[in-house]
């Protein structure tokens, strides 16, 4: 028999984005690729470093979406890579919607990876990958954050699925893996060693140039982070981690924010996150 069913509508997007540097030292764009519903844009900035917005303009992610994102930041330059708003994983008819980004740092380059939450439906299903590999000298701050519903709306997708593996390597050696997995199942929202009923989390990870630097900015992080919060960081040779999590996502934005700030290239996040 011949299978009649519909072929339901599913979202595509590439985008790819490649930088050099002036001779001025500026970071400017040298190739840009659009496919789909992934679109780039290059706001103005008064600094040397090029800002980058991915925008998925279908609005958001469903099961059998597909969207592929890369960034390959010059030696010396400095990128910045944000989205235009909170990515939303909408509700799935069977099919795991997909992200894969890749990203290049160049020899004494740095990267600024901060797209803005993902937030995820009830019966939402959406797997996500960041694989990122750094030249000798180069230098990363990159975030990942989730928040289970809308706070306004009062829900928490308890029924959610998120799979999220990273990999970052410099010249071919591994230095960051880590996976994340909610399945929907209850223990791991309100079990108190994973989500203790919280609805909004966050990874942050610096590569620093060197493990004496790392050291120091975990002992700065320290030092402001508040002893109230569920938030902390730590060391490993040139790799600090944060994670936090809270109740919701803006009470996980106070708690992100200051440490991002301290953490990015420029000092200052894109204007982006704070309209």
């Amino acid at each position: 028999m011949i299978d009649t069913t519909p072929a339901l509508q599913r979202a595509r997007g590439v985008g790819r984005i490649c930088t050099k540097l002036s001779q001025t030292g500026q970071t400017r764009l040298d190739r840009l690729y659009q496919d789909g519903c992934g679109k780039i844009r290059l706001p103005n900035t008064h600094g040397n470093s090029l800002e980058a917005v991915f925008i998925n303009t279908a609005g958001g992610i469903t099961g059998g979406d597909h969207l592929q994102w890369s960034a390959e930041v010059a030696e010396d330059g400095h990128l910045v890579v944000t989205t235009q708003a909170c990515e939303r994983s909408y509700r799935s008819t069977g099919d795991i919607g997909r992200v894969e980004n890749t990203l290049s740092v160049g020899p004494g380059a740095h990267l600024d990876w901060l797209p803005q939450e993902t937030i995820l439906y009830a019966g939402s299903k959406l797997t996500r990958r960041l694989d990122v590999d750094l030249a000798e000298g180069a230098t990363l701050t990159a975030i990942e954050a989730v928040l289970l519903g809308r706070d306004a709306m009062g829900e928490d997708a308890r029924d959610a699925v998120l799979r999220d593996n990273w990999r970052i390597h410099r010249n071919g050696r591994l230095l960051h893996a880590e996976a994340t997995r909610l399945s929907g199942a209850g223990p791991e929202r309100d079990s108190i060693a994973l989500l203790d009923g919280c609805r909004a989390f966050a990874t942050i990870v610096h590569i620093a140039r060197n493990a004496d630097r790392a050291e120091g900015i975990v002992k700065t992080l320290r030092a402001a982070m508040p002893i109230d919060q569920a938030i902390a960081a730590s060391s490993v040779a040139e790799r600090v981690v944060i994670r936090a999590m809270a109740p919701t996502g803006l009470a996980l934005r106070r708690l992100i924010v200051p440490i991002l700030v301290t953490l990015t290239g420029a000092g200052a996040l894109p204007r982006l996150w704070h309209l």
